[in-house]
């Protein structure tokens, strides 16, 4: 059996471990991706990305969310759509972004995506969704991959179904499966069972995610499922050691120093990303992970929350790496 160090192909794509980086929907920009790769990912993938945005070219969207650091790759951004033909124009501007592998989002279970017909909607439009792959595929000449859940509701296995026909008819390179259906969010046992039926029925590599939150977990679910990959999703948030412990890179959890040196290169990045301003709001999400490693509490974490700026939130980390004297 291979082991999660082991390098793989998908494609053409050459990937040198395989503990992955999920889409992380608002969160997984250039820099957060570029973390997972420095503590040990050997794929990351983008948040989620509008088609219909990469098309008509909202400047946000072109300029920042396909932003590609150099030192990221192997790496795949993710679009999202319910129109072949923008889908195929968004690819091919994905592809000139430098992007290795156009991944497709066939699971996301929010209202507001799936009333467009797009994310989980694409469980019960099964012909729309091999469209969708088949003009990404032309449109980028890229390998295209497409991350699916098991299906809407309990007992639905419409996202099994639709994984046979996105590989037989469509020709993509490789899924992951949320063994969750839509209707669980985050919520619940996932099927790893379901997973691993996939796997021995498919002959494209098949990733795994949901449920994932520490290395015993990622190896028993990779060794259970015989999965081609794992991707972690919420439990690497505020923890990008996870991937190094996942690889059995460390055995020990990260020391105060190491948790503060790294949410200070957090917000240096993002500063670099979004500018000061835009950068002090966006990294109100990231601190509740970061300060409940630290073991900070309510009040430092208020601190952190109710600063004016990045550089305020500054101030108050060195306070608390550096305590005051009695």
């Amino acid at each position: 059996m291979p082991s999660l160090t082991d390098p793989w192909t998908l494609a053409a794509v050459e990937i040198p471990n395989r503990v992955t980086l999920a889409p992380l929907a608002g969160i997984g920009n250039w820099f957060v991706r570029l973390q997972a790769r420095r503590h040990g990912a050997g794929l990351v993938v983008s948040e989620m990305v509008s088609s219909y945005g990469v098309h008509y070219g909202n400047e946000r969207t072109c300029t920042e969310l396909l932003r590609i650091h150099p030192e990221e790759h192997p790496m795949a951004i993710q679009l999202f759509g319910s129109d072949p033909a923008v889908m195929a124009s968004a690819a091919e501007r994905v592809a000139e972004a430098g992007a290795d592998i156009i991944d497709l989002n066939m699971g996301c279970p929010v209202p507001k995506v799936c009333k467009t017909g797009a994310g989980a909607a694409l469980l019960r439009d099964h012909d729309l969704a091999v469209e969708l792959a088949k003009a990404a595929r032309r449109g980028s000449g890229l390998p295209v991959t497409v991350k699916l859940r098991t299906g809407l509701k309990p007992g639905d296995e419409d996202g099994f179904a639709l994984a046979h026909r996105l590989v037989e008819d469509a020709g993509v390179a490789g899924l992951a499966i949320h063994p969750r259906h839509a209707s669980q969010q985050h919520k619940g046992t996932p099927d790893y069972a379901l997973a691993a039926r996939l796997v021995d029925e498919l002959p494209v590599p098949i990733t795994i995610s949901g449920g994932l939150h520490d290395a015993a977990t990622i190896r028993d679910v990779f060794d259970q499922t015989g999965a081609a990959a794992v991707m972690l999703a919420r439990g690497s948030l505020g923890n990008p050691w996870l991937f190094a412990q996942a690889l059995g890179l460390r055995e020990d959890e990260p020391a105060t120093g190491e948790i503060v040196d790294e949410l200070q290169w957090v917000m240096d990045q993002a500063e670099d990303h979004m500018g000061s301003e835009r950068a002090g709001r966006y990294l109100r999400k990231f601190y509740p992970w970061y300060v409940a490693r630290l073991g900070g509490g309510k009040a430092f974490q208020d601190t952190l929350q109710r600063a004016e700026g990045i550089d305020e939130a500054r101030s108050a980390l060195a306070r608390f790496a550096v305590p005051m004297p009695a």
